[in-house]
């Protein structure tokens, strides 16, 4: 007899375990059951619709040849029954039935399984704002949210929107309606922008960018309340810095799993709220197996349970789940989190671990960042990105990386990733054999380079101090010099507005050097402090005693500067 499988969920996960569910077992009967009427779309693609770069929505949930993933597409290729537009209302372990109701005609029925999945994903948190329900207050969800946003800002309605929450989705959007000519301001309860990805000094350079591209990011605010007019339409959001006028605002504060479902049915419960499984996807209940949004991931970094919706494991969920279900059984490893997104021209990407969570979790850790071109110096379209590592102090272990800047972010997060999955060193990542020419890298990638200041730090050699410390001793008055061993030209076009900044060129430095107080800290300085470098082993060498290299040097600097 062929075995009954039975998916609840038809978007990422759910659709990826059944459509191999059907290539391990031709003869299986294989249900997907989706309370929408859409199937297996993009969601990530939603703010490229409202931006104009995907044209058509309808590509969101089409193959790459055009052909639209619907029920009939299911029936006709891949031999699945989808049952959309329809509700899955109960779970009846002991006789291993779902029951479940026809949104259209109301009719309940129940569909018998031998295998069930839940691919049941997230919902979005609603925070309790007064007036969340006003017209024009949107959340990005479902392409019927992106397909009425763009029709309101397509008939001109929308001269002003407001973001809250400086997330993933939120900054998306923030692009996207600004390339709609719509004046937008971002609003985010805490101190930075991409909080679970970025440390402070990052997201300071990509909020940096985001002022340059007119979008007002609003930081450690909160919003008190939706205004709206006699018509019931947003006219404002009220903060408690002030009020902000806006047409159109988006609620973008996060996802929580979807567990409704499963804690109906009796099936255990993480500490994170998702739906509990183990190694092979299994629930509480053997016959039951969950993938998605709906779950917590092992991280391999942290080594512990995390919650971690990211569309691309959702895939890799579903085609584990239906492997372990035929009886190919198969782990899933684990994740080191691995996320990456642009935000205008500025690309963005974080893996493992941030300096802050380090900090709470007690590691002795050492931070590095290092900037320079994505290229070759000489090669003309080499672009700046931002290197910044976290490893473990005494081992050197790598524990995260965040990449961001104007040039290729992708393939070096992927490197760091691939390092994360088997705990590589700094010292291992300074000699991997990273392919090499000029329109692609410089000959010592800028990972490698970023090791290998990591490992210098770690034996001693380079003694660094962070931007983000730097502004704090300025802050304080601390009696301190900031060395700027830049050339004269350099000097000229960027230079940072504080009295205790004195210019030696490092070609002078060896001459120069008694010009400088033996009694006071020095913290040298170049465009991304290679030099800064120099200049620390060379007043070392000279008998001075405190002296370090600001990491990063001044292109780094995301604080005010003269121009």
């Amino acid at each position: 007899m062929s075995k009954k499988y039975v998916v609840i969920g038809g978007v990422a996960c759910g659709p990826k375990a059944a459509a191999r569910l059907r290539r391990l077992d031709a003869d299986a009967e294989i249900t997907i059951i989706e309370k929408g009427d859409i199937l297996s779309y993009g969601g990530c693609g939603l703010p490229y619709y409202l931006s104009g770069e995907v044209e058509d929505l309808e590509e969101l949930w089409s193959t790459p040849v055009g052909v639209q993933r619907d029920e009939k597409f299911f029936k006709n290729v891949k031999n699945i029954n989808v049952l959309s537009n329809t509700l899955a209302e109960k779970i009846n372990r002991s006789q291993k039935k779902v029951e479940v109701m026809d949104l259209k005609t109301n009719e309940k029925f129940e569909i018998p399984y031998d295998k069930l999945v839940l691919a049941v994903g997230a919902v979005p948190n609603k925070p309790p704002i007064k007036g969340i329900d006003l017209n024009n207050v949107f959340e990005l969800y479902h392409p019927k949210d992106a397909k009425k946003m763009r029709g309101i800002v397509e008939a001109g309605k929308v001269k002003e929107a407001v973001i809250v929450g400086g997330g993933l989705i939120g900054l998306e959007v923030a692009e996207a309606l600004t390339k709609q000519g719509v004046k937008v301001t971002v609003i985010e309860m805490i101190d930075k922008v991409l909080p679970k990805m970025l440390d402070v000094e990052m997201s300071m350079l990509l909020m940096k960018d985001m002022k340059k591209n007119n979008v007002d990011v609003l930081t450690s605010t909160k919003v008190l309340e939706f205004e709206g007019d006699s018509d019931g339409n947003l006219k404002a959001v009220v903060t408690d810095k002030g009020k902000i006028d806006a047409q159109l605002a988006l609620i973008s504060v996060g996802v929580r799993p979807n567990i409704q479902l499963a804690q109906e049915a009796g099936l255990e419960i993480s500490d994170n709220r998702g739906i509990k499984v183990n190694e092979y996807f299994e629930t509480s209940d053997p016959d039951i197996y969950a993938g998605g949004d709906c779950i917590d991931n092992y991280n391999l970094v942290y080594n512990q349970s995390l919650y971690t919706p990211l569309g691309d494991l959702a895939n890799i969920h579903g085609r584990i789940i239906a492997n372990n279900i035929h009886g190919n059984k198969e782990k899933f490893p684990g994740t080191v989190g691995t996320s990456i997104c642009k935000v205008f021209d500025f690309n963005v990407a974080s893996v493992g671990m941030t300096e802050e969570m380090a900090k709470k979790k007690g590691i002795d850790f050492v931070t590095v960042l290092a900037a320079s071109p994505d290229k070759a110096h000489f090669y003309p379209t080499g672009k700046p990105i931002f290197i910044k590592l976290i490893g473990e102090r005494q081992t050197g272990k790598i524990l995260g990386a965040q990449i961001v800047g104007y040039g290729d972010v992708a393939k070096r997060i992927n490197m760091v990733s691939i390092g994360l999955y088997y705990g590589i060193k700094a010292k291992d990542l300074a000699k991997m054999d990273f392919a090499y020419a000029p329109p692609f890298s410089p000959a010592m990638d800028n990972l490698i380079v970023a090791a290998n200041i990591m490992q210098n730090k770690i034996d001693g050699m380079a003694k660094a101090v962070s931007v983000m410390d730097v502004k704090k001793k300025l802050d304080n008055k601390e009696d301190f010099i900031l060395l700027d061993v830049r050339g004269p030209e350099e000097v000229k076009t960027m230079s940072l507005p504080y009295e205790n900044v004195k210019y030696i060129p490092l070609g002078a430095l060896r001459k120069k050097y008694v010009e400088l107080p033996k009694d006071k800290e020095i913290i040298a300085f170049c465009k991304i402090s290679l030099r800064g470098y120099e200049a620390q082993r060379i007043l070392e060498e000279k008998g001075f005693e405190n002296v370090k290299f600001m990491d990063g040097g001044i292109i780094s600097w995301p604080f005010e500067c003269n121009m």
